[in-house]
This record gives C-alpha cells, sequence and structure tokens, in this order.
C-alpha cells in the first residue's frame, strides 16, 4: 500500500497552513506594526519553523497577501467563464464586486478599513501590492485576446489589463470601495469624453 496523500488533500492541508500562518503574522502586523515583527516571531506564534515560513512566502510582505496566485486564477476565470451575452468589463466589474463583497462579509467594514489604512499606511506593503496586481498583467491580457480570437493581446488589451489592475489599487486606497468601482468600470465601458462632457455642462 502506498502512504501517498492524494494530492487533493495534500494541497488542502498546504493551503491551511499557508492561511495559519498569514492570519497569525497579519494579527501581529495590525497589533505591532509592520517592521516591528520579526520572522521568527510569526513563525513561534504560528507554532512552524522560520523554514515553513519562508517555504510557503518568499518575503516578509507576502505574508500579508495570501491569495496571490489564486486571485489570478480567479480573475482570468471571470473572464473565460463569463456567461454568454456578458462582456469581458462587465465580467470583471462583477468579479471586483464580488471579491469585496465577500472580503466585508468574512471581516466586516470596520476590520476591513482598519486593515486596508494599515496597508497604505506601510510602505513596504503598499508597494508588494501594487507589484502583486501588475504581475496578474499578462495572464490576464493573454486570457482577454484568447477570448477575443486573437493570438496575441493587442496594444488596446494591454493598456485595458492594466487600468483594470490599477483600479484595484484604488480601491484598496479607498473607504468607499464600491464607489470606485463603479465610477472606474463606467469609465472603462464608455469611455472618458460622456464624462468629461457632462461633468462640463454640470459645471457650465
Amino acid at each position: 500500500m502506498s502512504n501517498t496523500e492524494p494530492l487533493g488533500r495534500r494541497e488542502r492541508k498546504k493551503a491551511a497552513t499557508r492561511k495559519a500562518i498569514s492570519d497569525v503574522a497579519t494579527m501581529m502586523f495590525l497589533e505591532r506594526g509592520f517592521d516591528n515583527v520579526s520572522i521568527r516571531e510569526v513563525a513561534d506564534a504560528a507554532d512552524v519553523s522560520p523554514t515553513t515560513v519562508f517555504a510557503h512566502f518568499p518575503q516578509k510582505e507576502a505574508l500579508v497577501f495570501d491569495e496571490d496566485d489564486e486571485q489570478r486564477d480567479r480573475l482570468v476565470s471571470a473572464v473565460r467563464g463569463r456567461a454568454e451575452g456578458v462582456t469581458i468589463n462587465r465580467a470583471i466589474r462583477a468579479f471586483y464586486t464580488a471579491e469585496v463583497g465577500a472580503n466585508i462579509d468574512e471581516h466586516g467594514n470596520d476590520v476591513t478599513r482598519i486593515f486596508l489604512r494599515f496597508l497604505n499606511d506601510t510602505p513596504a506593503l503598499r508597494d508588494y501590492a501594487a507589484k502583486m496586481w501588475l504581475r496578474h498583467e499578462d495572464a490576464l491580457a493573454e486570457a482577454i485576446a484568447d477570448e477575443l480570437g486573437l493570438d496575441d493581446p493587442t496594444a488596446e488589451i494591454r493598456v485595458y489589463s492594466r487600468f483594470v489592475l490599477q483600479m484595484q489599487l484604488l480601491v484598496n486606497e479607498n473607504d468607499d470601495q464600491l464607489g470606485i468601482l463603479e465610477a472606474g468600470f463606467a469609465v472603462l465601458e464608455n469611455g472618458w469624453a460622456p464624462v468629461e462632457a457632462a461633468l462640463t455642462a454640470h459645471s457650465g
């Protein structure tokens, strides 16, 4: 008989360990400040070795973001798995809205605001978050090109992909996350010209 665990079970245990370490680290960072907590202290609090921490997280900043690859996969799936008749822009908007809603449902408005404030007030984490989201740019652009029947992303697709991912960073920086999403995707859906015209007419 083989003692090898089924792949699914191993992956679930690995994901659970990763999330547990991230949760412990995030709480410690919130309580004491990011720069005042060491990897060894996180390892001790999570009851694992520092080697185990680094096996799951390549650098200290990554401890706060325990779903990097999963977010990329869900983003691409939102494009590829959208219902018939749903535009790519609306599919990504729905994905972002669901992500914001799920985070608030899990942690509550107050905790979410505290975390986002902590994130934006910590330069190392803010920079890491920006780089993390932009790492998904190629995957998103390629998925969009493929869905449109193109061999490679056009310049327009690459610009759109960058704008979409930058918008997630704007969402993280604002308390009114859903308001920012609505405004951002309205501009992406309709372009800037109608917005400028409406604002000009209103101010006049």
